[in-house]
């Protein structure tokens, strides 16, 4: 048994994630923690939600209520919704809790301490009206490059030229539109990674096995143009960490916060921590998957994300891990994906566009979209979402191949011989042949699912799904029944445990399903195949079933279409 942790991006306060958000990183770091717990493997799988910034507020504003009640309140939301979809969280935890305060404060004074930590004077855009600085983003203006009015301080959306604020023309608060601001010096701490360079740069390379993706983004930021920048870790902001070195003041720097960046990769460790207190467990419990001197040194660390994220997790958070000095566990495999798109345009929470995960979970059980989404993961390239091919994935995949399966045997069984495994009959030769190909199968899924190579390792359960509709179609029990009932027995008692063992195989993509499965075949036996042989006899004659309800029903053309047209708008 090995010891494995898992992190996921952590999805921000502001509203409820897209479809695209929940495929880039929560859902496929679900799937391989749940596989690596069938495997017997001991997991611990983190996620949060990021609570921190200039976004935060705002949104606590629109919705008319005080930040920390807002972030507390959605919190609540995203949790429930993940539940939902089934993503099995060994802890949900929150970047403002005050687990995430101290640690924070601690590897910030470590940093500085370390001499990694630099002040910096810079100015920054100050609105009068609304009493605050403004992030560069939440600055219009019209570009001085293409004329387009409603460019933002850090980049034109339009022309995509990278701009500072002080470049626009008429420049205003896109909080409030007003135009009455001024330029003020301010004072930031910034993170010394360039000086870091050479150490992030030798550790990325000794990442032999990591995605393409992942270290051609980080070696971009590495080195591209003038390579590694220093970053800002502080923000003249309320709502956020309280800066201090350790647990101690830091003089000229009252009244700030630490940069959302800076303190959200935190949380994994925060949330780890946070999971333990919630179960009154002591500190060595989260401090031994953490502490490479208290017992994490045998942990595998994965991250999964969405490649928006790689930079902050390949240079800015390993720059704060290996800045501090401290024997903290670093990630070992970071699996990034690419973009999931929308019906021939982009997902925009933003704009309300596409399908977001409470949506999705209002018109079909989440297996389906779990399902789609695995199946479909933006692995090696941008995937696109399109109606027609949900329907004709979850019609054909789950409804034609396992959902026709378990019907069919399952109510052949009732007719013939009742809701009891029945005995009698030998395998022959066909029986021996299915054996041999699902244990090549199972064995190449297995393979496919340690490599996280998730797209392959759905198109390999559902080759494994398929064999047993082959076998059913070419062995047919119902004509066999009619000359040979022992071989008909033989056939239908293979075609049951073939459920069993379907929902044990079957369960990391479709959880909810599995579960169905299971309860139908009457047994909690959630042994994984070693031995396919051993697996197909695991339900012996005499063992009662029920026929389940219908796992998956077909979606309708009217259907399709009605949801095409309902989430092609916008999201109020």
């Amino acid at each position: 048994m090995a010891r494995h942790l898992i992190t996921s991006a952590i999805p921000y306060i502001n509203g409820i994630k897209h479809l695209g958000n929940l495929v880039g990183s929560q859902l496929p770091a679900d799937l391989y923690a749940r596989y690596l717990r069938q495997r017997s493997h001991e997991v611990m799988f983190i996620c949060a939600t990021d609570e921190h910034g200039t976004p935060a507020e705002l949104a606590a504003k629109k919705a008319g209520k005080p930040v920390a009640v807002y972030c507390a309140e959605m919190h609540e939301v995203q949790a429930e919704i993940a539940r939902n979809f089934g993503l099995s969280f060994d802890h949900f935890g929150r970047s403002s809790s005050e687990r995430n305060h101290v640690l924070t404060q601690h590897f910030a004074g470590k940093l500085d301490e370390n001499g990694w930590i630099t002040e910096v004077e810079e100015k920054q855009v100050y609105s009068i009206d609304d009493a605050r600085y403004l992030p560069d983003r939440y600055i219009e203006g019209t570009c001085p490059n293409c004329g387009y009015d409603k460019a933002r301080g850090d980049q034109c959306e339009n022309c995509t030229k990278q701009l500072d604020p002080t470049d626009l023309i008429n420049p205003r608060s896109a909080i409030s539109g007003s135009t009455n601001l001024e330029v003020r010096a301010t004072k930031h701490l910034y993170l010394r990674q360039r000086a870091l360079k050479d150490q992030i740069s030798d550790w990325i390379d000794s990442k032999k096995d990591w995605p393409i993706l992942t270290t051609s983004i980080a070696r971009k930021w590495l080195n591209d143009g003038d390579g590694l920048q220093d970053r800002g870790i502080t923000r003249d902001l309320d709502w956020g960490i309280p800066v201090k070195k350790g647990d101690q003041p830091w003089p000229g720097m009252e009244g700030k916060v630490f940069y959302v960046w800076f303190d959200a990769p935190i949380e994994y460790i925060a949330g780890t921590a946070e999971g333990t207190d919630a179960k009154g467990l002591p500190d060595s419990e989260w401090r031994r998957w953490w502490r490479l001197d208290e017992g994490a040194g045998d942990v595998t660390y994965t991250q999964f994300m969405g490649k928006d994220n790689v930079p902050f997790h390949t240079l800015s958070f390993p720059a704060t891990i290996i800045g501090s000095g401290e024997p903290w566990k670093l990630v070992d495999y970071i699996k990034s994906f690419n973009y999931l798109t929308y019906d021939g345009g982009q997902f925009s929470t933003s704009q309300g566009r596409g399908v977001f995960m409470d949506q999705a979970l209002s018109i079909l059980p989440a297996d389906y979209w779990r399902w789609w989404l695995l199946s479909h993961a933006p692995e090696s390239g941008d995937s696109e979402f399109t109606w027609d091919n949900f329907q004709q994935s979850v019609n054909k995949d789950l409804a034609d191949v396992l959902g026709n399966f378990v019907s069919r045997i399952t109510k052949f069984c009732r007719s013939k011989f009742g809701e009891v495994i029945p005995e009698g009959g030998s395998y022959g030769a066909e029986e021996t042949t299915l054996i041999e190909a699902l244990t090549t199968r199972i064995r190449a899924y297995e393979g496919f699912m340690d490599g996280m190579e998730i797209r392959k390792s759905a198109a390999e359960l559902r080759a494994i799904w398929v064999l047993g509709n082959e076998y059913l179609q070419s062995a047919a029990p119902w004509s066999t029944f009619k000359t040979d009932p022992e071989k008909a027995a033989m056939q239908v008692r293979l075609g049951l445990n073939l459920i069993r063992l379907y929902a044990v195989l079957s369960a990391p993509f479709i959880p909810f399903a599995a579960d169905a499965m299971l309860d139908a075949m009457q047994t909690e036996n959630r042994d994984w195949p070693g031995d396919v042989d051993a697996a197909l006899a695991a339900l012996s004659a005499g063992h009662a079933f029920t026929v389940p309800e219908v796992l998956f029903a077909k979606i309708s053309d009217e259907n399709r279409d009605e949801w095409q047209e309902r989430f092609k708008g916008i999201r109020s």
